[in-house]
Order: C-alpha cells, then sequence, then structure tokens
C-alpha cells in the first residue's frame, strides 16, 4: 500500500491486484457489493473502487450500500503522494460512523486505527447498518 497526500486528499492505495483482492476479502466486499474491488482509499472516509469494465467509483466505508456509489476520476495528472509520518499506516475512524448520527467535527469521535482494526469496524458497522435497514424494511 502507498499512501499519502496529493493536494488537499489523502488517498490510501494499494499497489497490486492482489492487494486489492486481499483487501476487498479482508473488508468483505463482495457481501455488499459484489463485481467491485476496492483499489484504496480516498480520505480516510470513502472506498475507491473498480468494477468489472474498469471503471471507478466511490463509496463511503460505512454503509457499503450500492445507492451510495458514485462515479469518479482519478485527478489528470499522475498521483505523486506525499507521505506523511503522522498518518503512516493509519486510518481515521468515527467512533460512531456518521450514517448513525456520529460527529465528523468531533474530535471525541475520531480515533486513529491500524488497517487491520479498519477492516473489522467495517465489517461490523456494515453488519450493523444492514441489520437495521432490513428489519424496518
Amino acid at each position: 500500500m502507498k499512501d499519502g497526500w496529493h493536494d488537499d486528499d489523502y488517498f490510501a492505495l494499494y499497489e497490486s491486484q492482489e492487494e486489492a483482492i486481499a483487501a476487498s476479502a479482508r473488508y468483505g466486499l463482495s457481501e455488499y457489493l459484489p463485481g467491485y474491488v476496492a483499489v484504496g482509499l480516498k480520505g480516510w472516509d470513502d472506498f475507491i473502487l473498480c468494477d468489472t469494465n474498469a471503471k471507478y467509483y466511490t463509496v463511503p466505508t460505512v454503509p457499503l450500500s450500492k445507492e451510495e456509489i458514485t462515479p469518479y476520476a482519478f485527478p489528470a495528472e499522475t498521483l505523486k503522494l506525499e507521505s506523511d509520518e503522522r498518518f503512516e499506516k493509519k486510518i481515521k475512524w468515527y467512533v460512531t460512523p456518521i450514517v448513525f448520527g456520529g460527529s465528523p467535527t468531533d474530535k471525541g469521535n475520531i480515533v486513529w486505527i491500524t488497517h487491520e482494526e479498519h477492516a473489522e469496524f467495517v465489517r461490523w458497522w456494515n453488519k450493523l447498518y444492514f441489520e437495521v435497514k432490513n428489519k424496518t424494511a
């Protein structure tokens, strides 16, 4: 994985197809969004996805919902990521995700976690999201 700043956006991008496939499996992406592979994260909050037609999209890490997918285009210039030791191998996480009413500006709602923890939290919160959604549907 390569991570760093490009202009005002922080990216964490998988460097090979194998790494992207392994990460997609770790996050359980196929359970919610079959046909997509995660190629990285943009701004910690959104996955960058690629479909079978090599088109790119973003989707919030929670919820991994088809309704939340939006087309994405990488910046026209080559992404030259400027590393930042403060965030290396860390991901910002909202203790209570925004979709559950958590505040993105409340410092008490923000923690820094490892990529392994991120995968666990993404899976747990998406499971909860779809359980609640299916009960109210």
